[in-house]
């Protein structure tokens, strides 16, 4: 069995891959809260990424799979964004997944062939008003990782989910009515808006062996956005 460490599982997108991986994996969460964990076959660690250093001890000398769920949905005006907000966004998107990868480096080298997992957004590649902040935090990943994976293969495989707006606690101001609900659906190739499964699902793909020959690269579930115009 792989060990596998998430960090932030517990809730949204995150929780999802705990759900997807319990059985077959040693899944170890770290996160602010173990809150909805009671039925996921999971160790916790308690931790926060914007201010923790992650106790390394409490790990297994080997992991295979690191996914770093933390992220932001900063959506406000450029002309209203200080530059603190841009330093937050960075900070939890990309500046907290550095550290943590730097502290479990050494456990992901003595894998046979680790896989790191991160997330971008749909905004990185497409141009959206608003979205100046987390585009750019979410830009960063998908350079930093491309990066990464070039100078750690064959032995790490590093690769990116890059979803567009998906049912999660994060997203609640956005979906939390049905007239929400349907523009966001209709913006959507495929009609409707993420469910945290389709992004679980390729993330437990990249974790297995199954795609062993695939790195430095981002894939888009994001139900056709990025790459489809229907209706336009």
């Amino acid at each position: 069995m792989k060990n596998i460490l998430l960090i932030g599982g517990s809730y949204g997108i995150g929780l999802a891959i705990a759900k997807e991986l319990q059985f077959e994996n040693n899944v170890y969460i770290a996160s602010r809260s173990n809150e909805n964990l009671a039925d996921v076959k999971a160790t916790h660690i308690a931790f926060d990424a914007t201010t923790d250093t992650i106790d390394t001890s409490q790990l297994p000398t080997v992991i295979d799979g690191l996914v770093y769920c933390p992220g932001s949905i900063n959506l406000r005006p450029f002309k209203g964004l200080k530059p603190e907000a841009f330093e937050t966004d960075l900070q939890i998107n990309f500046i907290s997944l550095v550290k943590v990868i730097q502290s479990v480096l050494p456990n992901l080298l003595v894998s046979e062939q680790a896989s790191i997992v991160t997330f971008s957004s749909v905004a990185a590649t497409m141009g959206m008003p608003f979205h100046t902040s987390v585009a750019a935090s979410k830009g960063a990943i998908e350079g930093f990782a491309k990066a990464l994976a070039a100078e750690y293969a064959p032995k790490i495989r590093v690769n990116v989910i890059a979803p567009s707006l998906t049912d999660t606690p994060l997203a609640d101001k956005f979906l939390n009515n049905e007239t929400k609900q349907e523009k966001s659906a209709d913006r959507h190739p495929l009609k409707r808006f993420g469910k945290p499964e389709d992004s679980a699902q390729m993330a437990a793909f990249l974790l297995s062996d199954k795609s062993s020959w695939i790195s430095g690269q981002i894939f888009h579930v994001d139900g056709g956005m990025s790459t489809l115009l229907v209706n336009g």
